[in-house]
């Protein structure tokens, strides 16, 4: 199993998620979370008091996928979440070396 991250700006996951659930990815997550992409607009911008500097609004996006599956979902989060700028996020994949269902079972 693996699980591929991506951090992505704001305005471009809606079409991330609909082109991975066209594809039949199901296990999906997301987060807004703050952190140093190059910003689209000042809209994009906040002033984090914790760090002292701009920040990025952005999300990050976990699928979790059967092994043969992760270069798909790569290649759709690269097309679909591209803006125009040279890199517009950053894509990483893992291993997950288990993975049980929340069932009330206990092993």
């Amino acid at each position: 199993m693996k699980e591929v991250k991506a951090f992505l700006h704001r305005g471009r996951i809606v079409d991330v998620i609909h082109a991975l659930e066209d594809a039949g990815f199901r296990y999906l997550s997301v987060n807004d979370v703050k952190g140093l992409l190059t910003a689209l607009s000042a809209q994009e911008q906040i002033y984090s008091m914790e760090l002292g500097e701009r920040m990025t609004r952005q999300v990050k996006l976990e699928v979790f996928c059967e092994d043969d599956q992760a270069e798909q979902a790569v290649r759709l989060i690269r097309l679909h979440g591209r803006t125009g700028q040279t890199v517009a996020g950053w894509v990483y994949q893992s291993i997950v070396d288990r993975a049980w269902p929340v069932d009330g079972t206990v092993d």
